[in-house]
């Protein structure tokens, strides 16, 4: 089945997650879109700790939402659910939750 329950939506949470890594990576830019504005918003280092944070509690969220969906799919059951929650939780902090 490999999950369905929240009808995939959980793959939103990835695309707002790349979106503010874009965010971050392109803050200082100052290289123009198509329309002629800068690409880069320059928010101070305060602001970037906040999407820096987002970025992190939006990860550990996608992992979360996915294990579950598997999980009330009828994919995993309680004991893989926990045991794959920690094994993906492990890899999340072993990369620093970049």
């Amino acid at each position: 089945m490999s999950g369905g329950h929240f009808d995939y939506k959980q793959y939103n949470i990835d695309d707002i997650t790349d979106e503010i890594g874009r965010l971050i990576e392109t803050n200082d830019s100052t290289e123009k879109d198509e329309w002629g504005y800068t690409i880069g918003r320059h928010y101070d280092a305060d602001i970037l700790g906040y999407f820096k944070d987002a970025v992190t509690i939006l990860k550990l969220g996608s992992l979360l939402v996915k294990r579950i969906d598997w999980l009330v799919s009828g994919d995993d059951g309680p004991e893989s659910f926990k045991q794959r929650v920690a094994e993906e939780l492990a890899e999340l902090y072993k990369k620093g939750m970049k």
